[in-house]
């Protein structure tokens, strides 16, 4: 039974939150790591998205590299309806700031991206908040000592006092979760990845790698996306 004094954040993955023991612990830190096609942005809106059509909470979804229209149409396809829940769900395209980095002055990108993440606060007071993605962002801010300005950058996210899923791409067979060792930053990471089966059959499996303040399972679920609904099962099939 999940403790009584921790506040959470259900995933609405069926099947997952009682593998995390009710959730993700409220104010963490949360990567999203794995290669792409594996539904890192899916699985983050997704839980923005649930949390906003069943417990009201607030949230920020900031983009950095795809458009607005595409991640809310990619999103729409799969059977989430944002209009249900643009009042309390903000999709924030700030790609189109790449296009005029020659015009910002003296401000650093990451004074920028901290700016409209602090205003957003001030806005719409949200409670949860995801990022697309940190190596762009790490590209963009041109990062000169990348762990000690990743260090400060994690604190400044614990300070906004919000619950955050970062997004982060893996190279392809490589057990590397990330680049400079924001793993260890981070108070929770969720990894998912494809496995191929048999000869014809791949899945998709997720597990939570680490998540402090909570007891979790470590163990590999098969992923499904059927219908709009995200769930988790057993793992039933290995490749022979």
């Amino acid at each position: 039974m999940p403790k009584p004094d921790i506040k959470r954040i259900r995933t609405y993955i069926e099947g997952f939150d009682e593998k995390l023991n009710g959730g993700i612990p409220q104010k963490n830190v949360v990567l999203i790591a794995g290669e792409p096609g594996t539904l890192k942005s899916t699985i983050a809106f997704y839980i923005l998205y649930h949390n906003a059509l069943k417990e009201n909470a607030s949230g920020v979804y900031i983009t950095l590299e795809q458009s607005r229209e595409s991640i809310l149409s990619n999103m729409g396809g799969l059977g989430l309806d944002y209009s249900l829940v643009e009042k309390k769900l903000s999709v924030v395209d700030l790609a189109m700031i790449r296009k005029h980095l020659d015009t910002i002055g003296e401000n650093t990108w990451m004074q920028i991206f901290k700016m409209y993440a602090e205003n957003l606060k001030t806005t719409t007071d949200y409670q949860l908040f995801v990022i697309d993605s940190l190596p762009v962002l790490e590209m963009l801010a041109e990062l000169k000592n990348p762990r000690n300005e990743l260090f400060h950058f994690f604190e400044w996210l614990r300070d906004l006092d919000v619950t955050t899923f970062v997004i982060t791409e893996m190279k392809p067979n490589s057990l590397e979760y990330c680049h400079f060792g924001e793993d260890f930053l981070a108070d929770g990471l969720l990894h998912v990845k494809m496995e191929q089966v048999d000869e014809v059959t791949v899945q998709r499996r997720i597990r939570c790698v680490k998540m402090r303040n909570t007891q979790h399972s470590t163990n590999f679920y098969t992923l499904m996306l059927e219908n709009g609904t995200l769930q988790v099962t057993r793992v039933l099939s290995e490749k022979t």
